[in-house]
């Protein structure tokens, strides 16, 4: 009588796909729980600067025209004038790269005036 030929264990690959997987659909929505950034605006890049993205940050386009999550401000006085539960005394920028320095320097100043006491420009990180 011949013995059966030993049987191979099959290992676990169906299990360890299957976690694969959750953990991909686990990145893929936790990545789209934060706030969109505003698509037709390039930010400045920076390097070696520690950063954290701005939840509520006055977005600055190239023209000059401002933006709070959406709406167009007159001026960037108005920002500060909003009636919400919003910090007045750090204000987050999001300019334009092809937004002058002329044109930042006046809207930060602005601000300053209409009571900001910190601004805070988000910027890209430089890979250089």
């Amino acid at each position: 009588m011949k013995r059966p030929a030993p049987r191979r264990t099959r290992e676990p690959t169906i299990a360890l796909i299957n976690i694969v997987f959750l953990m991909l659909v686990f990145f893929m929505v936790a990545g789209t729980l934060a706030p969109s950034m505003e698509r037709d605006v390039e930010l400045v890049e920076t390097a070696a600067l520690e950063g954290r993205a701005p939840p509520d940050a006055l977005v600055i386009a190239a023209d000059g025209q401002l933006r709070y999550r959406g709406t167009v401000l007159t001026s960037a006085s108005a920002y500060l004038d909003r009636p919400d539960s919003r910090d007045r005394a750090v204000v987050r920028l999001m300019p334009d790269r092809a937004l002058p320095a002329d044109d930042l320097l006046r809207i930060g100043a602005e601000l300053r005036a209409a009571g900001a006491d910190r601004i805070v420009i988000a910027t890209t990180r430089s890979l250089q």
